[in-house]
């Protein structure tokens, strides 16, 4: 209902939010689809099974310790060496999240904050870690128990950094996607995962909130 409002909008430096929700939908609706179709042709039929969607009590604790630590550890370190190489670094590697949340009124912000905090990470992690990654692992079992999972997270960790299409961002995203795909293969489900990276995010988000600095 807005395809005469396409040139305008392609000229705005942040869309609206029915814009990004519709977008993300778009996406969730593929990756959702992938899983279960996958899980029909060659699983059980039973995607939360197959996918390893589960999630117990102690993934509360252990999710956002990895979480946090991916945020204020991990990305620290790795963009350390790029701060006298990259002209105003912090402010370039907010405006991903800035461009998805700011210039919105309050109720706006707070349905994307809550899908990006929420939504995202059950259905990312379902289809980057569940269904990504147990492929990876199947094509690098050849390769040993030890190397191959390195590989294969490793990979996982690249795909999911550069499915975000963010150029700057993509070391820190493909850091923390391997950490995630570790961690799906360590605990052997997904709830770890899911809590970390909902942390992640909410740690982004209020730091382009100006809550956190």
């Amino acid at each position: 209902g807005h395809a005469s409002q396409i040139a305008q909008l392609a000229t705005r430096p942040v869309p609206p939010a029915w814009v990004e929700v519709t977008g993300l939908v778009g996406l969730w609706l593929g990756f959702v689809s992938a899983v279960v179709l996958t899980s029909r042709l060659r699983g059980t039929g039973n995607p939360l099974r197959d996918m390893g969607l589960s999630v117990r009590p102690w993934d509360v604790v252990i999710g956002p310790l990895f979480g946090l630590g991916g945020q204020l550890l991990l990305l620290p370190v790795l963009y350390l060496p790029l701060e006298h190489v990259v002209p105003h670094l912090d402010r370039r590697l907010k405006e991903p999240a800035q461009h998805l949340t700011g210039g919105f009124p309050g109720s706006d912000l707070a349905i994307i904050a809550f899908l990006t905090v929420v939504v995202v990470p059950v259905i990312e992690e379902t289809f980057f870690r569940g269904l990504v990654l147990r492929a990876l692992l199947r094509v690098f079992k050849g390769a040993g128990p030890v190397v191959g999972v390195a590989i294969a997270a490793v990979a996982d960790g690249i795909i999911f950094g550069l499915a975000h299409f963010e150029l700057l961002e993509l070391l820190g995203l493909a850091a923390f996607g391997a950490l995630l795909a570790l961690m799906a293969y360590k605990f052997r489900r997904l709830g770890p995962g899911i809590f970390a990276h909902a942390t992640f995010n909410l740690l982004a988000i209020l730091s382009v909130a100006g809550i956190l600095h």
